[in-house]
């Protein structure tokens, strides 16, 4: 197998197929999704975005993202979930201005679609988000709506 250095400057092995050096800590977040009658990555951002783990749902999303394409039949949702969610992250590191950025971004891709799609509420989405959105425009200098707020939540997909 042939060496690449990551980001770290520490040799990988490169995997055929393997779409990044995230690529094992992301199977193993998703281990358990499959059988379930959805993607497995669409599952596993779910239960890493409902867990406030928002950086790694964000990644889970994106590997499947990524490898579908531009071709795939969800790209222009998958990509609204990932900045929704990207926004998150950017709240969590007290960076308000581009969280309202994701925010319009992801309005702009997820509005695109029906109230209900691929077994989610995509309306009840778009609802938090305008939440949150303005929540972070009134934010006073300092202050952050990720600590004064419940914590969002997006209902997974049923078992189908």
């Amino acid at each position: 197998m042939a060496k690449k250095s990551g980001w770290d400057g520490v040799a990988r092995r490169v995997i055929p197929g393997v779409v990044s050096s995230k690529s094992g800590r992301i199977a193993a977040m998703i281990s358990g999704f499959g059988g379930r009658g959805w993607d497995a990555h669409y599952l596993g951002y779910f239960e890493c975005f409902n867990q406030g783990l928002y950086y790694e749902a964000h990644d889970v999303l994106e590997e499947s993202w990524l490898a579908g394409g531009k071709a795939a039949a969800n790209y222009s949702f998958h990509k609204g979930l990932i900045q929704f969610t990207g926004a998150f992250v950017h709240l969590q590191k007290g960076r308000l201005g581009p969280a309202v950025a994701l925010f319009d971004l992801a309005d702009a891709n997820l509005s695109k679609y029906p109230a209900q799609h691929d077994g989610i509420a995509v309306s009840r989405i778009l609802a938090e988000l305008a939440e949150w959105r303005d929540a972070t425009r009134e934010t006073v200098p300092g202050g952050n709506p990720l600590g004064n707020r419940p914590t969002p939540r997006i209902d997974p997909p049923p078992v189908r």
